[in-house]
């Protein structure tokens, strides 16, 4: 029933088929045994022997693209051979043999697909698209199966042969290299999911959901009272799990009975969430209650992958909040006193700037935060511990301990201890730190509640798990502060734009965070209003407040 995925809990963060000899007569790239002639041909004439050094010929190696004749002769040779149940001979046309052995033997094996056809597309270069059909039999049950794939054609280094470039995702693009594709009774039974109204939660009517319904299937699929039904699926493997990627279901022969769990997503913001990451490309979003640490919504405009919940990205400046928080309490700054915000500051061996290497002389910290200045954060790295940073987000925030418990796989955040030019990144949120969302979602609401709350998706009393707390809170002169300076932020800074009209009771930060070979940054914002908080990022947006902004303002908006 639907969709899953098997990750660990708290990390964070697809099936069998082929019928030995059965060809269904589907149209591959060229006629079988006259593509064999034509790549037999090409490379006995493309791999000759060199020029003679010492009176004797030298083998020579091509090193050279494969050009679109070998793409195509190599591409059919290799479908042909698979339609026909010669795993070995599909394999020696690939360059990896023996993971492409064991892949298409499962194929039949394990994923119990009889019947195979595969018919070629039209090639894009070294690319071949192709479709694949078949029939997937268990004990007495049978379903077709249709997908498409595509294999892309390289030269072997080694022996200049044109190969299949072999990776799982040739047999089906939901594997993963060392996944498996496995037919049977589903480990785990179906879940029905529940909205915090009782409104039943399906990937069809939320798209965003579909990795948050896999995740409470595999964590509750068993304690919910269900029965398992038989499903294709593709079972991860090391790699994958390492990558917080889920078991996925890709068809169901029979369906299970499903057990119910609750969650506490609104339905209302969930709606609204889904309508505004699907404005933006690459964007994420998650929505909190600051005096419980209930998850009202989540939201990733690219479905496949849960961004908000798992994803690792540097925060850029609303890091800020954390690291301001750090140095209110080490008494290197204060809200209304004047802060160094020069226009570079080079530390570690690295000059460090702010944007349009702007500069605020004789400025006070408020006014260096709303505008989002790096060097006056970067200045005070010499004052600062290499683990500073690194406790405040740990013992203040409850970040990057690895112990959140939210009812599906979760990454929490990652700030590492660093020295010298890594440390004064870090600061503002780049160097090593990563975080999400359901992270910066959780910053806000923590300084608005005053006291970190876990985030959860389900009830810690459905299965009396143990949620991660915080060891101590800000005083009340810090907390005060740093809500001033997110207050004066949202009020008049670099997030006023985005948060107008939200006002009084709220508070927000902009970031954009660099990432190498991409032209744009990624855009963070996160903010709270009333007993919401939330936060959004546009990877390759640009500014925060520009892209993630809106999103996050207009879900604030429908708290009242």
């Amino acid at each position: 029933m639907g969709k899953r995925r098997r990750v660990e809990e708290r990390r964070s963060k697809r099936r069998p088929a082929v019928t030995g000899g059965v060809i269904a007569g589907a149209v591959v790239v060229g006629a079988g045994l006259g593509v064999w002639a034509l790549y037999g041909g090409g490379a006995a004439a493309d791999e000759g022997s060199a020029a003679a050094a010492n009176g004797k010929q030298v083998p020579r190696v091509r090193a050279d693209a494969p050009s679109a004749a070998e793409a195509k002769s190599t591409a059919a040779r290799f479908l042909t051979q698979w339609q026909r149940g010669d795993v070995a001979g599909a394999a020696a046309a690939t360059d990896d043999s023996a993971a492409a052995t064991a892949l298409l033997t499962g194929y039949t094996k394990d994923a119990h697909v009889t019947g195979v056809g595969l018919a070629a597309g039209k090639p894009h270069g070294a690319k071949v698209p192709f479709s694949v059909k078949g029939t997937v039999k268990y004990k007495g049950v049978s379903k077709p199966l249709s997908y498409t794939s595509a294999l892309t054609v390289v030269r072997n280094p080694k022996n200049g042969k044109a190969q299949v470039d072999w990776h799982a995702s040739v047999v089906h693009p939901d594997l993963q290299d060392g996944d498996r594709l496995v037919t049977g009774e589903s480990g785990t039974p179906p879940v029905k999911a529940l909205d915090s109204k009782g409104g039943e939660l399906t990937a069809a009517r939320y798209p965003s959901l579909e990795p948050v319904l896999d995740g409470l299937r595999e964590k509750y699929g068993k304690k919910a009272g269900g029965k398992a039904g038989v499903e294709l699926q593709v079972v991860r493997g090391k790699a994958s799990k390492a990558k917080k990627a889920s078991d996925k279901t890709l068809l169901e022969l029979s369906q299970g009975t499903p057990g119910t769990v609750r969650t506490t997503l609104s339905p209302t913001l969930q709606a609204a969430a889904e309508q505004q990451v699907a404005k933006k490309a690459r964007s994420s979003v998650v929505v909190l209650r600051p005096s419980t640490g209930e998850i009202l919504a989540v939201a990733n405009a690219g479905h496949g992958f849960n961004t908000a919940f798992n994803g690792s990205l540097a925060p850029g400046s609303t890091m800020k909040v954390i690291t301001s928080s750090l140095l209110i309490e080490k008494d290197l700054a204060s809200a209304d006193e004047k802060h160094p915000c020069p226009k570079t500051f080079t530390y570690g061996g690295w000059k460090f700037h702010n944007d349009d290497d702007f500069e605020i002389t004789g400025g006070t910290f408020k006014a260096s935060f709303a505008r989002s200045c790096n060097t006056a954060f970067i200045s005070q790295a010499p004052e600062l511990d290499d683990d500073s940073l690194t406790k405040q987000a740990q013992q203040v925030f409850g970040l990057s301990m690895d112990n959140w418990a939210i009812g599906v796989p979760s990454f929490d955040g990652r700030v590492p201890v660093q020295s010298a030019a890594q440390k004064a990144a870090s600061l503002i949120g780049q160097g090593g730190v990563r975080m999400n969302p359901l992270n910066m979602a959780s910053v806000a609401a923590t300084v608005k509640a005053g006291t970190f709350h876990q985030p959860y998706l389900v009830a810690p009393s459905v299965d009396d798990r143990k949620l991660a707390t915080a060891s101590r809170t800000m005083s009340a002169s810090t907390l005060g502060q740093l809500r001033e300076l997110m207050n004066y932020t949202a009020a008049a800074g670099t997030a006023a734009e985005a948060m107008s009209g939200l006002g009084p009771d709220y508070g927000a930060k902009t970031g954009s965070a660099e990432v190498d070979n991409q032209d744009k940054p990624n855009g963070w914002f996160t903010a709270y209003r009333g007993d919401l908080a939330a936060a959004g990022v546009v990877q390759a947006g640009g500014h925060g407040g520009d892209t993630a902004g809106p999103i996050v303002a207009s879900l604030l908006r429908m708290g009242g």
